[in-house]
């Protein structure tokens, strides 16, 4: 069975961009490096603030629709409702955004004389 998914997303000064997708990894992704033109790219709309899940794709479009056709804050309701301090929800899923330490790295010092002890 397919996911699906109907996601907010928001700028740092909270302009908000509803959308749907099969993949929120990617598509939050796609939206973060700007591969998308149009309004998220020229708004600068970069973080995830809600999202929802979904096993039909035509529960997730009339969703999707529903919630676009809202006032502002009655989208700010409902990202409020989950994520009250509107943190980014995708923040660590991807390598180098993530907020936790990467694995350490030994020193050229370290791995030149850890390779002659074998």
């Amino acid at each position: 069975m397919k996911t699906y998914y109907v996601y907010l997303m928001a700028s740092t000064s909270r302009t908000l961009y509803t959308g749907v997708t099969n993949n929120l990894e990617r598509r939050v992704l796609q939206h973060r490096r700007k591969l998308l033109p149009g309004f998220t790219a020229h708004y600068n709309i970069n973080r995830l603030v809600y999202f929802e899940v979904y096993g039909e794709i035509a529960d997730a479009i009339a969703r999707e629709k529903q919630i676009k056709s809202w006032g502002r804050m009655k989208k700010i309701n409902l990202i409020e409702s989950a994520n009250r301090d509107w943190n980014d929800l995708s923040a660590g899923w991807y390598g180098a955004q993530s907020t936790a330490p990467g694995p350490k790295r030994k020193k050229q010092s370290e791995r030149d004389s850890s390779q002659g002890s074998e």
